[in-house]
């Protein structure tokens, strides 16, 4: 059979000969600035993107014949997942492809700013012989500290160990049998901040995980230390990096990613003790090459039904649209994301309970969507999809099982999952209202009717007179509307648990306030979508 494939953007000759091969001269290549109205787009079956190219609901309209949409690259955003999958078009991307590049690149950066390379260069153009003002620092026997050891923060360890570097790294979602050999010490943040005189970044880009290095984390760090950033421009507060960079605290950054990406009018570039590049990290001809062979045999297996690597949207069920089974898979998921912020400390084993009919023949696609849920605001969106959750929670050694007695609730049709983490464990219940409306019904001991949507604050309290007052009017001083609150207690005048939503975010400061109340267990703010 032939396949019309579009290829909006820039991919390796090696990819393009691939596709070739296969469909001949039905493989079209357009710009992406020409390809929102492009005639090509009407009957292509395939669409091969990058982050140039947006693929919303009027771009889907245009490509009524799609069936894949192929995204040479880790990044997903701008492409409507939701009414992609509605209408039955596999989304895939290509993960970790270029992790030797982007380690590559790293230490690339490392190396010249703790030898003054660029400054070096620059001067002897400009006639200057100044070997004294340019003095640098060895790597060797210096700490690196590595802020997430995924595929790239594993890579960038290998390398500064050949270097003779102390490396420790910083990532409470990987356990210490999962580094098999790797020379690398687990610490927490503190420890790695105040102990590193290199600190390179390789997290996901999350909730979570955004402006983690601000003044007060980067205050923690060793006088004189350089900072390195090749994985997202969000995880750094440039303000605060400004003001340590400013004051002495810090000695130089490497930068290669920035909050907003192309850079326009940053008082960090072209800063003097700033090495700023323009997103080079994966720009190698190898990362490019291999990028590209990647997309194009993945997208040509999928159009072919033989395998669906790297689908980032959940497949239909047999025999069930994936508009019949979204509801449950939105269930799942907000009970495993609300898991991973109630709980204590990490997961190490998930046990779910199906109870009724209703639930039975979507156990599967339920787990699966439970644990993106879990994992989503640890890896962010782009790197936990429904085909890899459960290959993440096992190199996680997140350990998932089905049990019975979960719950003490009355529902006919109810998912019930219990986390276990080293201090304890947390059972959280949900059920589908009129089989459309997720609603969860249990938190713990407390029986609660919520929806998992929105700014959640949930607050723990003790069970005495004018709580939900003093709260109400916390929030009311700030300008900060309630939309619905409910309250549940395990017994009279023990403690209560209360979730609020809220039209927006509380300020930090208006948190701290909060938990500073001496009716207040405890508080957690979470953004659901």
């Amino acid at each position: 059979m032939t396949y019309r494939v579009v290829v909006a953007t820039t991919l390796s000759q090696t990819g393009l000969e691939l596709l070739r091969a296969e469909v001949g001269g039905l493989v079209q290549t357009i710009a992406p600035d020409h390809a929102k109205n492009h005639p090509a787009l009407a009957t292509a079956e395939a669409l091969i993107i990058r982050d140039e190219l947006d693929i919303d609901h009027a771009m889907l309209d245009a490509m009524p014949n799609l069936r894949v949409i192929g995204r040479a690259g880790v990044g997903i955003a701008g492409i409507d997942i939701e009414e992609a999958t509605r209408r039955g078009i596999v989304v895939m991307n290509t993960p970790g492809i270029n992790a030797i590049s982007v380690a590559e690149y790293s230490m690339a950066l490392l190396l010249a700013l703790a030898r003054h390379v660029v400054q070096a260069h620059t001067a002897l153009g400009t006639g200057t012989w100044d070997r004294n003002a340019l003095l640098g620092m060895e790597l060797h026997r210096k700490t690196l500290g590595i802020i997430g050891l995924g595929r790239v923060g594993r890579e960038v360890a290998k390398r500064a160990l050949s270097f003779g570097m102390r490396v420790l790294a910083y990532d409470p979602y990987v356990a210490e049998n999962h580094l098999q050999g790797l020379q690398v010490k687990l610490v927490g943040s503190t420890e790695l901040l105040s102990s590193a005189d290199v600190i390179s970044i390789h997290c996901a880009a999350t909730p979570e995980t955004r402006h983690m290095l601000n003044l007060e984390t980067l205050a923690l760090c060793k006088p004189n230390a350089l900072l390195v950033n090749t994985a997202h421009g969000s995880i750094v507060d440039e303000d605060a990096l400004l003001t340590m960079l400013n004051n002495g605290r810090l000695a130089g950054a490497g930068l290669d990613v920035f909050a907003h990406e192309p850079v326009h009018n940053s008082r960090l570039v072209n800063h003097p003790k700033v090495l700023h590049t323009p997103h080079l990290g994966d720009s190698t001809y190898e990362a490019q090459r291999d990028i590209g062979m990647i997309i194009a045999q993945q997208v040509l297996d999928a159009l072919r039904g033989e395998d669906y690597r790297n689908v980032v949207n959940m497949p239909v069920v047999d025999g069930t649209s994936f508009e019949t089974i979204a509801p449950y898979l939105k269930l799942a998921e907000a009970i495993g994301t609300l898991q991973h912020y109630l709980a204590a400390g990490p997961i190490q084993r998930v046990m779910l309970e199906f109870k009724g009919q209703e639930f039975q023949h979507l156990v599967k696609p339920m787990t699966v969507a439970l644990l993106r849920g879990l994992l989503v605001p640890v890896l962010g969106r782009d790197h936990v999809n429904y085909i890899n959750a459960p290959v993440l929670a096992h190199e996680r050694n997140i350990f998932v099982t089905q049990a019975k007695g979960l719950d003490s609730t009355d529902y006919a049709n109810l998912l019930s999952c219990q986390s276990e983490y080293a201090s304890g464990k947390l059972v959280i219940a949900g059920a589908l209202f009129n089989q459309t409306d997720p609603h969860i019904v249990l938190v713990d001991q407390y029986r609660a009717d919520f929806v998992p949507q929105g700014v959640l604050l949930i607050i723990g309290s003790y069970d005495i007179p004018g709580v939900i007052g003093r709260v109400g009017l916390l929030l009311a001083e700030n300008n900060i509307n309630i939309a619905d609150w409910r309250t549940g207690r395990a017994e009279r005048g023990g403690n209560t648990l209360s979730i609020a939503t809220l039209d927006e975010p509380l300020p930090e400061t208006v948190m701290a306030t909060l938990l500073a109340q001496d009716y207040i267990r405890h508080a957690r703010q979470i953004v659901l979508a």
